[in-house]
């Protein structure tokens, strides 16, 4: 209502000149400001303004929120109207300028503020936190959660706004201290981690009011603090999206009033209390993606008024209990934990106000229930990751009000039943990575009009078009389509009509010759994800520059031939390897300005690298060009501009010329391998800018230099190779005092620096520097890999020699430990301490010119797989100490002067008589001749009472293998190419 007295002419300025700084093109500015422009109007009847009931024509209230109106900043004409109690200029764009710094201060009348989703940027002003009658103050920014793609790796987030956490408080208690009023405290989204753990005290010490605490997406960490429990009147509170640890605080059950707990995406842990479940005025508990959260669902009271509970991905485990019928109220339950067991209770279908339910559990057993088909309120049936089997009852079909139906990664059965296409709500179908067989025509999809999501992947399914699928009047908008592994032979040809489609999966079917040039005009956004990886495609059926944008664009694994397709309109992941691509087209680097991950190798690719590449590089963090018939020189800024880039491998390929020796500081490369080709020159020097260097790899080359002590100044190094080079030299200068670390290698876990003409002593100084040879510092077995978009993967390699044979390990495991100084010219015993390096798992010292006894401190070698001291000049007995060795599988002390009886363990019988030959002194098994002095029969017992096979196991365990080995670790074996003792 109008105020008694009209307001005053410098409020009405006021408002007017806060009006002209918006955009008049943008939002809902005349209906916003209609009122407004009205001649001679009192502004206090103006829309979304009113003035206070004492009459004084001041302007108490100005609401303008979700106009979607447009401004450069905030105009500091809103800080005239010091009488403002309450202001909301909520999902408005202000183009993330800063928030005013000064102010706020002077609206001292304020009780309600809202600036959420108002695109602010920057610090909060202290202005805001001397608004001491404030009760209500919201800063935050909204956002959400797309889950289309259900494939955890692949899950991509979306948010309302430009960047994450644009507002930021550097401290909470400065901003709380004086507002001692404050009910209700909104935040999501605003930065708060230089906060540390203190936020929680801060608020319980500062506002003893507080209703409703809504902070997620804050960088939060630390525990929920005791104090907390003193905030009596909590009824909200809302901390998901942080990185929160510790239990949850039992005290919660305490809280009277509370109702709502959403502490999901955390990392909180511990069993959580039962009795916060059974609180009777709670209505959602959210604990969703917290896996270290263990516990049971417990027996719940007919008085609960729980609405909504999940616990999905965390470690709850045991039964769903019967008494869950007893939540009336009930309208969510996600229940998707793998740790559920036995079988769903069939009370579960007394819930009929249920809209969603979510199980998951590896345990549960057997077939969808019957009582499903009686939850007639449900809009979203997800069934994953679990244990039940069997067909998909038809009774399915009465859950008319379904807008999402996901049955994935479980045991289902029998064909898709018909009665699915009768849901005609359906958004979503998901039933991809079960066991579904018959024929699938999707043309009888068409039926389903709002259809957007659906993923039949990875099941025994033949897809095909269907009879009638040109004639077909009307498609649904299908945005989203996953076919792999689905038996097709032929290209969709529905595809040319779904022009809605930006995610794209075909991959692992049967389809042969051209992709149909109409595919690449077929979406009208361009494509996220575009994925026809392992088919048997000839040609890409189109000019290679493709009139499209491509997010993700795989075309790996099949026979394409010609050069290189490249999507004009830009793209972020690009994935060609193991085809028959022939060339990159001319200028291809000018699309590759957005482009991270670029992938080529095991092609036919012939010619230089252009220079051109040069201009996608500011962008690109991976380059592998590896197994092509490239030539030329590498461009210098493939190296010496790499701020962005992480991994280049250009191995095997006819290379010539010398590194580049200019890489500037800010070098951000983790991965080199240059190994099979012609490089000839030194290792640059100027390498050492790269301190994040873990792998380098310059095997196969005709590399003139000496040992690279330099090297040790990166510490990250863990994987050397500089095998079958042209090496000269001693590992470490002459002069060497050992008072300087300037040859330690801090993390060095591979080193092979075979074949080359290393000479002089092994010195027993490096092998003390070797510390992580000797202790672990790794809690567990990984492979070295980098991520990348999409669930893209990149895992290392490295071409070495183990256990006498050459090999490309595809898996660099991190727990793997290897020394490999064979065929060179060292001489002189073996230094004694390589005994203390007890995490190897692969030692080769052969064709050597080695002198001396074997030293028994390598029985301290405990994970020792492989030993080759052969082809040397090693002589007194094998040591009594190698026996013992469990994890020995492969020993070659072949040509060498050793002498005496072998030992003689249920180990070594296990080895052949290549093992030990060309010693003209060894006798006994395994070789034939007999020692000819006698001796009492003392076999050695093996330290470990596994049976053969299980110590075969723990052979390839030991290595990370398993029992998998084939997929845990691949290797391509081929010929060992050392040099032969002559």
């Amino acid at each position: 209502m109008a105020a008694a007295v009209p307001c005053l002419p410098g409020q009405a300025s006021a408002l007017l000149q806060l009006q002209r700084s918006f955009d008049a093109t943008v939002g809902d500015y005349s209906a916003a400001f209609r009122s407004w422009a009205a001649a001679g109007t009192d502004c206090c009847s103006w829309e979304g303004v009113r003035c206070g009931g004492g009459g004084d024509g001041r302007v108490t209230s100005l609401d303008l929120r979700g106009r979607e109106l447009q401004a450069a900043s905030l105009d500091a004409a809103l800080f005239g109207l010091t009488s403002l109690e309450y202001l909301d200029i909520s999902r408005n764009n202000f183009s993330m300028s800063m928030l005013p710094s000064t102010g706020f201060e002077k609206l001292t009348e304020l009780t309600h503020l809202d600036l959420s989703d108002t695109n602010f940027a920057g610090r909060v002003p202290a202005g805001i936190g001397r608004l001491t009658r404030l009760s209500y103050l919201d800063l935050s920014t909204a956002f959400g959660e797309d889950e289309m793609d259900e494939d955890e790796e692949n899950g991509v987030m979306y948010y309302s706004s430009d960047e994450i956490s644009q507002l930021w408080v550097p401290s909470l208690e400065t901003l709380l201290t004086n507002l001692t009023r404050l009910e209700v405290l909104r935040l999501g989204m605003v930065n708060l981690s230089s906060n540390g753990e203190r936020w929680c005290d801060a608020m319980a010490r500062f506002s003893p009011n507080l209703q409703v605490i809504s902070m997620p997406y804050c960088s939060l960490s630390g525990p929920i603090c005791r104090s907390l429990s003193s905030l009596r009147s909590l009824s909200v509170i809302e901390l998901h999206f942080n990185q929160l640890s510790g239990p949850v605080p039992e005290f919660l059950a305490v809280l009277s009033n509370l109702t709502v707990l959403q502490l999901s995406n955390n990392m909180f842990e511990g069993v959580f209390p039962p009795i916060i479940l059974q609180h009777e005025k709670l209505t959602t508990i959210n604990l969703t993606k917290n896996l270290g959260i263990s516990g049971n669902l417990p027996n719940f009271s007919a008085d609960s008024n729980l609405q909504s509970l999940s616990v999905s991905k965390t470690n709850f485990s045991g039964t769903i209990p019967s008494s869950i019928s007893n939540l009336k109220s009930l309208k969510e339950l996600d229940i998707g934990v793998s740790g559920l067991s036995g079988v769903l209770p069939s009370s579960i279908g007394k819930l009929k106000s249920l809209s969603l339910l979510e199980v998951s559990g590896l345990e549960l057993v057997g077939s969808m229930p019957s009582w499903i088909s009686n939850l007639t309120s449900l809009t979203v049936l997800k069934f994953f990751s679990c244990g039940l089997s069997g067909p998909i009852p038809a009774s399915i079909g009465n859950l008319t009000k379904l807008t999402k139906l996901a049955l994935y990664n479980c045991h289902f059965s029998g064909e898709i039943p018909p009665q699915i296409l009768t849901l005609t709500h359906l958004q979503s179908l998901l039933l991809h990575s079960n066991n579904f067989v018959g024929t699938v025509e999707l043309a009888s999809y068409s039926k389903m009009q709002n259809l957007s999501v659906l993923n039949l992947s990875n099941n025994k399914l033949v897809v095909m078009d269907g009879e009638n699928s040109s004639s077909v009047v009307s498609y649904p908008s299908i945005s989203f389509l996953r076919l792999a592994s689905c038996s097709i032979s032929s290209f969709p040809n529905i595809l040319r009509h779904l022009h809605e489609i930006a995610f794209l999966d075909l991959s692992y079917n049967q389809i042969q010759g051209a992709i149909p040039q109409w595919a690449w005009k077929t979406s009208t956004q361009g494509f996220a994800l575009f994925n026809l990886s392992h088919n048997k495609f000839t040609s890409i059926g189109s000019h290679p520059l493709l009139p499209v944008y491509i997010e993700f664009f795989d075309l790996s694994f099949n026979n394409i031939e010609g050069a290189i397709p490249i999507p004009k309109e830009g793209s972020v992941t690009l994935d060609y390897s193991n085809n028959r691509f022939s060339s990159l087209p001319l200028n291809f680097s000018t699309y590759l300005t957005k482009t991270v991950f670029f992938k080529a190798s095991n092609n036919s690719i012939s010619g230089n690298i252009p220079p051109s590449i040069c201009d996608g590089i500011k962008s690109l963090q991976l380059i592998d060009l590896s197994n092509n018939n490239l030539t030329g020189l590498i461009p210098s800024c493939l190296m010496e501009d790499a701020d962005a880039l992480q991994v280049l491998s250009l191995k095997e390929n006819h290379l010539t010329g010398e590194l580049p020796d200019n890489i500037k500081e800010g070098c951000a490369l983790s991965a080199l391998d240059f190994s099979g080709n012609s490089i000839q020159g030194q290792l640059p020097r100027s390498l050492v800018a790269c301190r994040n260097l873990e792998i380098l790899d310059i095997g196969n080359n005709k590399i003139s230099d000496s040992f690279p002590c330099w090297m040790s100044k990166l510490p990250q190094l863990q994987v050397l190779v500089l095998k079958s080079n042209r090496f000269i030299g001693q590992i470490l200068d002459p002069s060497y005092s050992g008072d300087t670390n300037n040859c330690q290698f801090t993390k060095l876990r591979i080193a092979d620096i075979a074949s080359n003409n290393f000479s002089g002593m092994l010195p027993e100084e490096w092998f003390k520097m070797l510390k992580s040879m000797m202790n672990s510092s790794d809690n567990g077995t990984s492979v070295m890999e980098n991520q990348y978009y999409h669930g893209q993967t990149y895992q290392f390699t490295a071409a070495v020699t183990y256990k006498g044979n050459d090999m490309t390990i595809s898996k660099i495991l991190t727990s793997l430990v290897l020394i490999d100084v064979s065929n060179n010219e060292f001489q002189g015993s073996i230094p004694s301490n390589i005994g203390e390096l007890t995490l190897l798992h692969g030692l080769n010292m052969s064709h050597n010119m080695l002198t001396g006894p074997i030293p028994t401190q390598f029985g301290n070698l405990n994970n020792l797989e492989s030993l080759d001291l052969s082809s040397n000049k090693l002589s007194g007995e094998i040591p009594q100490e190698l026996p013992s060795l469990n994890f020995l599988a492969t020993l070659n002390l072949s040509y060498n002067m050793l002498a005496g009886r072998i030992p003689q363990s249920s180990h070594f019988l296990t080895l052949s008589n290549a093992s030990f030959e060309g010693n003209i002194g060894l006798c006994g098994p395994p070789l034939s001749k007999q020692c000819s002095y006698p001796t009492e029969p003392n076999i050695m017992t093996h330290a470990s009472e596994k049976e053969p096979i299980d110590v075969l196991l723990f052979l390839f365990a030991g290595l990370g293998f398993g029992v998998c080995f084939g997929i845990t670790i691949l290797v391509i074996w081929g010929s060992n190419n050392s040099k032969q003792q002559t």
